[in-house]
């Protein structure tokens, strides 16, 4: 306004705008990369220009089942209604041809008593068969094998008793492909791994004076997950001595457990880690490398039979570089109280600080005496009270 009215001059107003604009607004912050696996599981991964289609029809059953919920029950609706009306159509196809909807054939008017009434020489395909309508009732009624009994099939037509046949192991088909379709949906093992439950954060720490990437993993249920085991795999971009660029990189990484090897026991939670040393892609990850930038990602995949349906189910999280916390321990949550082990599921995730050097696993190795500095509790520090119990009863000499 005051350019406008010649009191200020144009060129200075702009420039003081631009100056006022603060540094952080003038760039694009970078965003957060993209995860691979999502903490619930589920990957993130889009698949686009898929030519060959038709893979996916080879493999009926299985598309069917990977279908959503309403997609499924639509095709199980109008499976069922186009095999009827199918049906219903071939079974009025046959009635037309062999003339039971022809009135002057199926009906005879006797002139004494006035009425309607079939002739006694014929003898039609389906008994009560007069439209289209009666004929996708007749159709339901095979299908199903609800018979009413007011329309049934006769010896007249063997082209009838063809259809029947056919019909009948159709609708078996139907029924089995729908119906073992529909069981598959409701018992998928992915909904078996909703109760399998990982901390949201890791950590890192020291463990046997070695850093360790650490986890929690815990199932909620009483039913065991019988021969489960747990892998990890860092997921980063990488570049080969080729100059080859792979955007996603995975690299598995060795597992420590307290049973040793990937197999878990898993009646109660567990602390996974990883021990950091030389052959561990986290070699060289120090504090200043967790943030939302770092191309970091830890990919932890949990596998095993349901001990009640035998079928293998499967469990995935991730970590990326934020969600790892330097310098903390996860708080014990399993107690024995009244002669069995609890465990207290409120405190899965928490975590405490503890003294952990702010340097890298090489570092670590390379300069022993960065341990030395370290601010530790000298063990056997704990003091006990000292109880003196006074004597309840003297001994004294008898009196001569």
């Amino acid at each position: 306004m005051l350019s406008r009215k010649g009191i200020i001059p144009e060129e200075y107003v702009l420039t003081r705008l631009a100056e006022d604009v603060p540094e952080h607004a003038r760039y694009r912050a970078r965003e957060r990369r993209a995860r691979f696996v999502g903490k619930n599981g589920a990957c993130n991964v889009a698949h686009k220009n898929i030519r060959e289609q038709g893979r996916f029809l080879q493999d009926v059953f299985t598309t069917l089942v990977d279908l959503k919920w309403h997609h499924t029950l639509l095709i199980f609706t109008m499976s069922f209604l186009c095999s009827w009306l199918l049906f219903g159509m071939v079974w009025w196809l046959i009635a037309f041809a062999h003339g039971d909807l022809d009135h002057s054939t199926r009906l005879q008017r006797d002139p004494r008593e006035g009425v309607e009434g079939p002739p006694a020489s014929f003898v039609p395909c389906v008994t009560s068969i007069h439209s289209f309508t009666s004929a996708f009732l007749f159709s339901i009624e095979v299908q199903v094998t609800i018979g009413f009994g007011g329309r049934m099939v006769t010896e007249e037509c063997p082209a009838a008793i063809l259809v029947l046949i056919v019909q009948n192991i159709v609708g078996l088909v139907i029924n089995a492909i729908m119906l073992g379709c529909i069981f598959m949906k409701t018992s998928q093992a992915h909904r078996r791994a909703e109760t399998l439950i990982f901390s949201k954060h890791a950590v890192i720490a020291l463990r046997e004076g070695k850093l360790c990437f650490m986890l929690r993993v815990g199932d909620l249920r009483k039913s065991m997950i019988i021969s489960a085991t747990i892998r990890m795999q860092v997921v980063k971009k990488t570049t080969s001595l080729e100059g080859e660029v792979v955007p996603l990189n995975q690299i598995d990484i060795q597992m420590e457990n307290p049973v040793g090897g990937n197999s878990i026991f898993l009646v109660s939670p567990l602390i996974i880690y990883h021990v950091i040393d030389k052959n561990s892609p986290l070699y060289d990850i120090s504090p200043l490398n967790l943030h939302h930038h770092e191309d970091l990602e830890i990919i932890v995949i949990l596998e095993g039979v349901v001990e009640t349906t035998g079928i293998t189910t499967q469990a995935r999280t991730s970590y990326l570089a934020d969600e790892i916390l330097w310098g903390q321990r996860f708080v014990p949550i399993v107690a024995e109280e009244d002669g069995r082990y609890s465990v207290d599921y409120s405190k899965f995730g928490n975590t405490v600080k503890v003294p952990t050097p702010s340097c890298t696993a090489r570092q670590l190795e390379e300069d022993k005496s960065i341990m030395d500095t370290m601010p530790f509790s000298p063990k056997g520090t704990i003091r006990k009270r000292s109880v003196k119990l006074k004597p309840k009863f003297t001994i004294s000499d008898e009196p001569s």
